[in-house]
């Protein structure tokens, strides 16, 4: 089988018609299908995440505002300002876009967006450029939560209202320094991967596991929900390799990792990854090494997985968030903080679990959009 070669230009070549066995070859197991499908019904809603502090979870209904409410964030000519730990794929794309949608549904005019690119001094640099806009909003998902606390410390100094995405400061208090921080499920995303992973094995073989070599909560999250669930219910399933990467090339170093997985483990049957962009690398290094047998599973439903999803090629599953939806939630959180209201210290939104079965469907949740054109011509009826 051939493919077409290498992950930066991944989107052209997978829209570009070429076809592959990929999951036609697998063979499902129907009693691990069952158990997998059933567990997945079972967390249907839920959230098994708790906050960065060990907060139990509260639902995004709770950010909501009454009409008399938005009428006085509107009357405070509010500002705000996006400072994001790296800006460039589909789910900063989408939380960006939650945000500014909700803050111009609440009169609230956004400052400035920004993006670190993964790099903690950067951002402490991006930090002080917007605290010199004073904005009433600070909307952020710290890079790292040691390198950054100070810069963050300062911004809560200045009466701005912050609400964290993913990620809190080291030595922050919700209440007392941050309005509340504002995630997916993180460790239930996790859980989804690995019932999706199991379910396409049919609850037996070998597997790798990349994860995010960086002290970030959700991403440790996902990766101890996906292994605590593959040991816990599929004991059939061993892991045979983990290794972490760093970034801030994360498709390429998870294509590297990947290719010494399958270099060391010929029969390897399965690698998860801890988010889309990496797992488009481990998709490369499968197509070079002709692996269209194997099964990828990863978390965020981006534009290059959901291809693969809906050629029913390489991915097999994945746990996605609601990214637009996050960003309204935290939009709404920041406007309510101005006019007094307490909020939550950790609120959440449920795991989605994604399959080549719902993958358009999923792609209109996750976006607010209907499926694009590319993603469409893709579908594998």
């Amino acid at each position: 089988m051939k493919r077409c070669v290498a992950a930066a230009a991944a989107l052209v070549l997978v829209t570009a018609g070429c076809t592959y066995p990929g999951a036609d070859a697998r063979k499902e197991a129907p009693g691990v299908s069952r158990v997998a499908e059933t567990r997945l019904m079972e967390l249907k809603g839920q959230v098994l995440s708790n906050g960065p502090h060990g907060e139990k979870p509260t639902p995004a209904t709770a950010a909501e505002l009454t009409p008399a409410e938005i009428d006085q964030v509107k009357a405070k000519h509010a500002t705000a300002a996006i400072v994001m730990h790296y800006a460039g794929n589909d789910w900063a794309i989408a939380q960006i876009a939650g945000l500014k949608h909700e803050f111009a549904n609440l009169g609230i005019q956004v400052l400035a967006v920004t993006d670190a690119n993964f790099k903690p001094d950067q951002q402490v640099s991006n930090l002080e450029t917007v605290l010199s806009q004073k904005p009433d909003i600070i909307v952020s998902i710290p890079t790292d939560p040691v390198a950054t606390a100070d810069a963050y410390k300062k911004a809560a100094a200045t009466g701005a209202r912050l609400v964290f995405m993913d990620n809190v400061p080291n030595g922050m208090t919700a209440g007392k320094d941050y309005v509340s921080m504002v995630s997916a499920d993180n460790y239930g995303n996790g859980v989804v991967s690995a019932h999706l992973m199991a379910k396409a094995l049919g609850g037996r073989g070998e597997i790798g596991v990349i994860y995010h070599e960086a002290d970030f909560f959700v991403t440790k999250q996902r990766w101890q929900g996906f292994t605590a669930t593959i040991k816990k219910d599929y004991p059939d399933i061993r892991v045979v390799e983990e290794k972490g990467i760093a970034g801030p090339d994360f498709a390429g170093d998870a294509q590297s990792v990947a290719n010494a997985f399958l270099s060391r483990h010929p029969k390897l049957d399965g690698i998860w990854a801890v988010w889309d962009v990496p797992a488009e690398g481990v998709m490369a290094a499968a197509r070079s090494y002709g692996r269209y047998d194997l099964a990828v599973a990863t978390e965020d439903l981006g534009r290059n997985v959901a291809i693969a999803l809906a050629k029913n090629q390489i991915v097999v599953g994945l746990g996605a968030q609601v990214p637009f939806d996050q960003g309204i939630t935290e939009a709404r959180l920041g406007a309510g903080a101005l006019i007094g209201k307490t909020q939550p210290p950790y609120v959440a939104l449920s795991a989605l679990p994604v399959d080549h079965t719902n993958v358009l469907e999923a792609w209109k949740q996750v976006y607010h959009s209907d499926p694009p054109e590319f993603l469409l011509d893709s579908y594998k009826r």
